[in-house]
């Protein structure tokens, strides 16, 4: 049994199932740990989702920041943005099974010697820590009355995590660091107009403010960064959607594989 780290698919289907097709993946026997991002501004959002929703147990998905955003423009808490491409999953007959199936996903995974996050971790969050502050969100998400999260999840503010946090400013802190985070002050201040490589004077790459020994960190979203394999960190977002390559990573010995992509948008993000 082997479990194959993919970077964002970002609705890059083709891809991704060239990418299984190179790895030889076996359903009966390997998993698939995806770091979010599954859908939008690729051209194939709807064959993404019902495939990986179809491999079951198979896989395991945490939740990035294009999959919020697909939750609350099908809830219809924000505005369809110019570069959106999943109206495919929003106009599809299951999109409300779909949507629901999102809505599951964990914000981040823990499991050996790897975690899992789409964007990355405060400074002062334990992997131990960070898992309760991720269920937290889970519980909202799952909640009865997620529509009224939804609609208050959006927002650059408070910049900073504060135990003594509550309602929606506690959970908002903790959908950005897992979500959005490239840059944050070693006392865990966040700053998210900056999305290059290099940070902005006082600023440092969320990665590096952290000094504990703990599971490597498997996270995406940061195409700009792209591959980044260390003992510590594991950045698999390869701008696949922007025409680099999709990335899968064997955690067992790090065999790495990648397939290069056509690209579907013309910058990166």
């Amino acid at each position: 049994m082997a479990t194959y780290a993919i970077g964002d698919v970002q609705g890059c289907y083709d891809e991704l199932q060239a990418l299984l097709a190179r790895i030889g993946f076996n359903r009966a026997h390997d998993r698939l740990w995806f770091v979010g991002d599954l859908v939008n501004r690729g051209p194939k959002s709807l064959e993404v989702l019902r495939f990986v929703k179809e491999l079951g147990d198979r896989a395991v998905v945490v939740l990035g920041n294009h999959d919020l955003h697909l939750l609350t423009q099908y809830e219809g808490f924000e505005r369809k943005r110019a570069d959106d491409t999943f109206d495919d999953v929003l106009g599809a007959p299951d999109a409300r099974e779909l949507v629901d199936w999102v809505r599951t996903w964990p914000m981040m995974h823990v499991e050996g010697n790897f975690a899992m996050v789409h964007a990355g971790l405060l400074p002062q969050w334990t992997i131990e820590k960070s898992l309760v502050l991720a269920h937290e969100v889970e519980q909202a998400l799952r909640a009865g009355n997620y529509r009224d999260f939804l609609a208050d999840m959006y927002g650059s503010k408070p910049a900073r995590w504060d135990d003594s946090l509550r309602g929606w400013d506690r959970l908002r802190v903790i959908v950005n660091a897992m979500t959005r985070i490239r840059f944050c002050t070693s006392e865990g201040t966040m700053e998210f107009r900056s999305r290059g490589t290099a940070p902005p004077p006082g600023y440092f790459s969320w990665y590096e403010t952290r000094t504990a020994a703990e599971p490597a960190i498997v996270f995406g979203h940061w195409s700009q960064l792209g591959l980044k394999l260390t003992e510590r960190i594991t950045a698999l977002d390869t701008g696949c959607v922007w025409g680099g390559a999709l990335s899968a990573l064997r955690l067992e010995d790090r065999w790495l594989v990648q397939v290069p992509s056509p690209g579907y948008q013309p910058i990166g993000e």
